[in-house]
Order: C-alpha cells, then sequence, then structure tokens
C-alpha cells in the first residue's frame, strides 16, 4: 500500500512562537513543514528555489509585507498557492491579496481544522475567498485600470501617499512613515482619490497594486 505524498508546506512569520506552533501542531497531519523563515525576503528565496506545495505568509514582516512578498513569488511561480495569515480583518488586505492571486486570507484566530482545511483546498488548486467576501471587495477590484489608458499625474509625495496607503496602513500611520502632518496627509488621500478616479481607500490600494506603484 503506497502511502500519500505529504503536502509541503512553506511557513513565513516573524515571530518563531507561531512558526513553532504551526509546526508541532500539523506534525501528525497529511502536511509537512519544509521550512520555517522570519522575513519576507527569505521566504521568497526558499519559494523560488524549492518544490512546495503551499506557501503560508504573514501579513506583516520586518523587512517587507506579505502582500507584497505574494506578488513577488507569483512573478516567477504564478501557479503557487499562497494563503496570507493576518491579525487583521482588514478590507484593504483582502482586496490586495485577492488582486495578487493569494488562494485565501486567514485570520491568526482561526482553528487548526481550518488551518488544515485551507491548506488542502489551496494545494488542491481552489479558492477559499467565497461569494460573500468578494462580494465585500467586488467594488474594489472593478476599479478601473486608468493607468493604462493615460499617465495619472501624481506628485512624487502623493505616490509616497499611495505606497503607504496600499500597504493597509491609516493615514496616522502614514503620517508618522512619511514624517508629515495628518492633515497633510488626509489632503493628499483626497488628491489620490480624485486624480485617479476612485472612491475610497481600498479602492485606491487596489489601483496601486495594479498599477505597480505598491
Amino acid at each position: 500500500m503506497t502511502l500519500q505524498k505529504k503536502l509541503r508546506l512553506l511557513i513565513a512569520d516573524d515571530h518563531e512562537v507561531i512558526r513553532t506552533g504551526l509546526k508541532c501542531l500539523l506534525a501528525d497531519t497529511g502536511i509537512q513543514v519544509v521550512a520555517d523563515v522570519a522575513t519576507a525576503q527569505a521566504a521568497v528565496k526558499y519559494a523560488l528555489e524549492n518544490d512546495v506545495d503551499v506557501v503560508l505568509l504573514d501579513i506583516r514582516m520586518p523587512d517587507g509585507d506579505g502582500l507584497t512578498t505574494l506578488g513577488r513569488i507569483k512573478l516567477d511561480k504564478p501557479d503557487l498557492p499562497i494563503l496570507i495569515m493576518s491579525n487583521f480583518d482588514n478590507p484593504t488586505y483582502i482586496a490586495r491579496a485577492v488582486a495578487l492571486g493569494a488562494s485565501g486570507y486567514l485570520l491568526k484566530g482561526c482553528t487548526l481544522e481550518e488551518i488544515i482545511k485551507a491548506i488542502e483546498t489551496a494545494a488542491a488548486g481552489e479558492s477559499l475567498f467565497t461569494r460573500e467576501i468578494l462580494r465585500r471587495v467586488s467594488g474594489s477590484l472593478a476599479t478601473p485600470r486608468l493607468a493604462t489608458e493615460f499617465e495619472v499625474a501624481l506628485t512624487q509625495r502623493e505616490s509616497e501617499v499611495l505606497k503607504q496607503l496600499a500597504l493597509g496602513l491609516t493615514n496616522k500611520e502614514i503620517a508618522v512613515a512619511l514624517k508629515i502632518s495628518y492633515e497633510t496627509v488626509k489632503e493628499h488621500v483626497q488628491h489620490i482619490l480624485r486624480k485617479i478616479g476612485v472612491t475610497d481607500r481600498t479602492q485606491a490600494a487596489v489601483w496601486a497594486v495594479r498599477n505597480g506603484l505598491d
């Protein structure tokens, strides 16, 4: 009798406790953690240089966020199933994950059973994004690709603000990151939305992803 081959999983999370915990929880399942890394760079390197069945990416890591990492891996391995795991039930993150080709978006409070099912579903080439989830972000995903039709004249500062916004940062967090005032950020965000022809931050984030500005 031939033993069923275990699914090879790569875990990328900057918290050692999370990585170790997942390895222990998955030890007696049909999933083998072939590698666990703490940085975005290490995740990209391992995923591109080794055969894995599924990648589980944290949303935030010291040297880059999981969504940017997702996009980077997908450039070279578009068919590799990648799951995003996050503490944040953030519509912007979810919209970007969908736009970048993730197989699913898990919250860190989910159960072991849900994690296993998600990994198995992703490995089978199926999406975990339900109609309800897609409905939540459908308006964002329908954002026109305006930059393919004409050049949007964003200032350098507006481009910087948009890149931060695409990472899911709040206005206050953008203000701190760029060392400008909260009111200035609010003004830039309004200008950005008007210039690219969208109505909210999530649509702007997806627009940024689609036009290479994230």
